[in-house]
């Protein structure tokens, strides 16, 4: 239980994933579309890279989320969808809720914590 209290960040992404994933097929996008391609992949990324912290905490796939977050919230504007409003609130929604989600995490979690101190020594 306490795990699952303690990552529920890493829950709450793997479900934006899939969103992501889907959200081609639910809003009506080609499957070969820039728009669905960038959808499924992005997806596909926060969800495993999420799904992984779940079982192995590791700061640099939390800050590779937030990458990929950062690139969700923009890409309405540079894969051409920013005319469908739906996508578009899709896409932004998703990237910045994995931003707040993965900051949140790196800022209390103490595994994390550990990790971001450790990283910069050698040992």
């Amino acid at each position: 239980m306490a795990l699952a209290s303690k990552r529920w960040q890493d829950q709450l992404m793997v479900l934006i994933g899939v969103w992501l994933f889907v959200s081609p097929w639910v809003l009506g996008y080609p499957p070969d579309s820039p728009p669905a391609m960038n959808a499924y992949i992005a997806g596909a990324i926060i969800a495993l890279l999420a799904a992984f912290d779940l079982v192995k905490t590791r700061v640099w796939a939390v800050l590779l989320n937030i990458v990929v977050g950062v690139w969700v919230a923009v890409s309405p504007w540079l894969v051409g969808v920013v005319r469908d409003p739906a996508m578009t609130w899709s896409l932004v929604i998703a990237g910045v809720a994995t931003i707040v989600l993965g900051v949140w995490e790196l800022r209390s979690d103490p595994e994390l914590h550990r990790q971001w101190t450790h990283s910069g020594t050698t040992g």
